[in-house]
């Protein structure tokens, strides 16, 4: 099948090619997704991580804030000891490391208790946001303020937790801060993997940066517009999304979480060139090899398919060579009794006529023993040239079929020609091989020349083709005792001269 339909093969190089590169495009798109899923899972885990860790260290110290309120309204702290009262006031949260320092403040911000000494120092905190805020909105609860830089701590970015004291009426008693220092957080955002371009931030809820990485002091404090990434955030709290940081314009994968009982929003951030760097890498070994094979798959493909097509060319020459005659170029006798059986079968299927003309060339041996046998051999070529020209190519002669029957015999088939027509094209190419005026010293015309039988389906009822061959033969021998150079129709009444005849022309044949 591969041998008939040479183009099949290249079409199917191309084929498997097709589904080479697919598959493999579903490979890296597989790996791609993958990549991401890693980066979504390694940013949704830290985020979580920072957001777990900070609630329960700012739980911690929002307890001690509690019990230091509540202790200043206990009426018998003023009657205790400085350094006892001290002790009752302030836990010892308020030594940790990230801690500053926890203060109690009257109603004019002035420091009334310090956790850094029995003796408080001397400063006033009116001026503070988490001193405001707490007096002007009295239902303000815990207050996590926007960093500010500490008197005695300079250099050292620092934010406020406060509460409110009040008096029995109500009225603005003060308040209880406790300070963080920022760089709590700056530590614990060192000690992760975000990649090259990866970001980190600690911001509050109007996008205040507290804290980010990689580190600026400059932003520290800042409000970037953050806005675009909390909308997207509040949309796809659980997935994360892409976008454009604010701060720097680098395309990250974000994950945020917020920290429960806290106005404050981790945010981590794994840029988009770091999540598929080594997804690029393969992706391109993959392309390359993908590319490669099927490249080599196609030639091998279109090499495969030129050598069938080559094969093809030489069987078609093969076939046409044991179906030609070598010295003529017409179709050789095995050839026309494929043919002669296929267009009898066509015609009786389809209920049309078949005509068949046999022509043999007039006086041949004494041409042969005259001129010799190569010139006997060029003459037999010249008589199927006018054959073929006249016989097979004339119109309305499309389907006829030219043959070299044995010797100097030759045979036209002619499907569908009624029996006038057969002896009129019969008659054109018996002039035609006379017009060719090729010399015979032996024949009456001076001139080589052909007779010819006809024999046609619509004569009389045949067994066979070959029947329709003998008629035509019968004809034939009728022209040549009728004088030669002439067309003969076959008669029923020939049929009993045909058998009487059939031993001498078998003689003659051999």
């Amino acid at each position: 099948m591969m041998t008939r339909r040479p183009h099949a093969v290249l079409a199917i190089g191309i084929a498997l090619a097709a589904v080479l590169t697919l598959v493999a495009a579903w490979v890296m798109a597989q790996m791609r997704h993958d990549a991401l899923a890693s980066a979504r899972a390694s940013a949704y885990n830290m985020a979580l991580l920072f957001e777990r860790d900070t609630a329960r260290n700012f739980d911690v110290y929002a307890l001690s804030l509690q019990a230091v309120v509540d202790a200043l309204a206990d009426p018998r702290l003023a009657s205790l000891a400085p350094d006892i009262r001290q002790r009752v006031l302030f836990d010892r949260a308020a030594s940790a490391n990230h801690l500053g320092a926890i203060l109690v403040t009257d109603a004019a911000g002035n420091v009334t208790f310090d956790s850094h000494a029995v003796r408080p120092r001397q400063m006033n905190l009116a001026n503070r946001d988490f001193f405001a805020v707490q007096r002007e909105t009295p239902t303000t609860g815990l207050y996590v303020s926007r960093p500010f830089i500490p008197r005695d701590e300079p250099g050292q970015a620092t934010i406020g937790l406060s509460r409110r004291l009040s008096n029995p009426d109500g009225s603005f008693a003060g308040i209880v801060v406790g300070t963080m220092r920022l760089d709590y957080f700056r530590q614990l955002f060192s000690g992760v993997d975000i990649g090259t371009n990866g970001a980190i931030a600690l911001t509050l809820l109007d996008g205040t940066v507290l804290m980010r990485r990689p580190y600026d002091p400059a932003l520290i404090g800042q409000k970037p517009d953050y806005s675009a990434i909390f909308q997207r955030a509040a949309q796809n709290a659980a997935s994360g999304f892409f976008a454009s940081a604010p701060v720097d314009g680098v395309r990250r994968w974000f994950a945020l979480r917020r920290v429960e009982g806290f106005p404050l929003v981790f945010g981590v951030a794994i840029a988009a060139e770091d999540i598929y760097r080594e997804w690029r890498v393969r992706a391109w070994i993959i392309g390359t090899l993908t590319a490669l094979l099927d490249a080599s798959l196609i030639a091998l493909a279109a090499m495969f398919t030129r050598q069938l097509r080559r094969r093809v060319v030489v069987e078609e020459e093969l076939r046409a060579q044991a179906g030609t005659d070598a010295l003529t170029s017409l179709a050789n006798r095995r050839a026309f009794e494929a043919r002669a059986l296929h267009e009898w079968q066509r015609a009786r299927r389809a209920g049309g006529g078949l005509s068949l003309a046999l022509l043999d060339v007039d006086r041949f041996k004494r041409f042969n023993d005259r001129y010799g046998h190569l010139a006997g051999d060029d003459a037999l070529a010249a008589v199927a040239h006018a054959i073929d020209a006249h016989g097979r190519r004339n119109a309305g002669g499309v389907g006829n079929f030219a043959a070299r029957y044995g010797g100097e015999e030759f045979v036209l088939l002619l499907p569908e020609l009624p029996p006038a027509a057969a002896l009129a094209l019969a008659e054109t190419v018996r002039a035609a091989v006379e017009a060719l005026g090729v010399p015979h010293g032996d024949s009456p015309s001076g001139v080589l020349t052909v007779s010819v039988g006809v024999a046609c389906t619509a004569q009389g009822a045949f067994a066979d083709w070959r029947a329709l061959v003998d008629a035509a033969d019968a004809a034939l021998y009728a022209a040549k005792r009728a004088g030669r150079n002439r067309v003969a129709a076959w008669q029923p009444t020939l049929a009993a001269e045909a058998r009487g005849e059939a031993v001498e022309r078998e003689a003659r044949r051999r």
